[in-house]
């Protein structure tokens, strides 16, 4: 029988760019009466408890007591890398709209290919330099209508993206330091210590008790949310383990895109909670381009040695 494991893993890396390209709409409708800190609290506790479990139930919980000094320090560094980029990415979509925000996220996986180039000593290839001048060319495109508001002055707008990009520094932090853990670790054990150690430093400033201020559609919302983190996360893990991980990266690049649609989506069916979005040709082109890029530092090298 051929083998099945590059099938599944394509629709397993399909699966987490459907549930991260629907998480940022959620959290929108979540966080107008809930504060970032205790939306990311909610959802790593149920991360914790959800999978937690199951590693229990394989038997596969991570042995801390050899993990040392160092290995402390980087997985304390891993957890405060996470707990911010879910913190900024949910503040700043209380100033911008979801597909702004996915498109800018994806600085955070190609800083972490270039800051890897750096810290571990790889070098970026053709396709890869390629693929992060086209990546940051299609961001002037998708803000062309909005740049000089970017550059002169400080609005809301120029929060949001402030908060979004310090979202996806935050973020090749945590991909640094998960690397490093990769060495003692499998990366479902480091997610299960790092949502652990997230939920403790959120605790103080949590406020569980704002779930009662919720209705209805916000708490759905909200519960999306939580469970968006384990099965994302969930099939991200999974998909790595049974696909090449450039094959995984270029199809986690096409978030953005099912954003921009679910967005245009819900707009319809709800155009009392969600905004449709606003962008003109130039706009979607840059997105376009930004998710070409992304996918150009992923798997561009298979081209470029065919057409060489």
């Amino acid at each position: 029988m051929r083998d099945r494991g590059p099938m599944i893993g394509f629709f397993l890396a399909l699966t987490t760019a459907v549930f991260w390209g629907a998480l940022p709409i959620a959290m929108k409708q979540a966080v107008e009466v809930m504060d970032p800190f205790t939306i990311v609290w909610y959802r790593f506790i149920t991360a914790s408890v959800g999978l937690g479990l199951l590693l229990g139930w394989k038997k596969q919980l991570p042995s801390v007591s050899n993990i040392g000094r160092v290995g402390g320090l980087i997985l304390l560094v891993a957890s405060l890398g996470l707990a911010g980029n879910f913190v900024l990415f949910n503040r700043s979509l209380q100033y911008l709209n979801p597909p702004v925000v996915q498109v800018i996220i994806q600085l955070a996986p190609v800083g972490l290919l270039v800051t890897s180039a750096w810290v571990f000593k790889e070098k970026l290839a053709k396709h890869q330099i390629i693929g992060v001048s086209c990546l940051l060319g299609g961001l002037l495109l998708f803000f062309n209508e909005r740049l000089i508001e970017l550059f002169t002055s400080f609005s809301g707008y120029t929060l949001g993206v402030s908060l979004a990009v310090a979202a996806a520094v935050v973020w090749v932090v945590y991909g640094l330091a998960q690397k490093w853990l990769l060495r003692q670790f499998t990366s479902a054990q480091i997610l299960l210590m790092i949502y652990v150690i997230c939920a403790l430093i959120l605790t103080p400033m949590a406020q569980p008790e704002q779930i009662f201020a919720m209705d209805d559609r916000q708490l759905a919302m909200l519960m999306f949310c939580c469970i968006n983190t384990l099965v994302g996360y969930g099939a991200f893990a999974e998909a790595m383990s049974r696909w090449q991980a450039s094959q995984v990266s270029a199809v986690i690049t096409l978030t953005p895109l099912f954003t921009i649609l679910f967005v245009d989506l819900a707009s319809l069916a709800w155009p009392q909670y969600v905004a449709a979005v606003t962008l003109n040709i130039w706009g979607y082109l840059g997105a376009m381009v930004v998710v070409s890029g992304a996918i150009c530092c992923a798997i561009g090298h298979k081209f470029i040695r065919q057409h060489k």
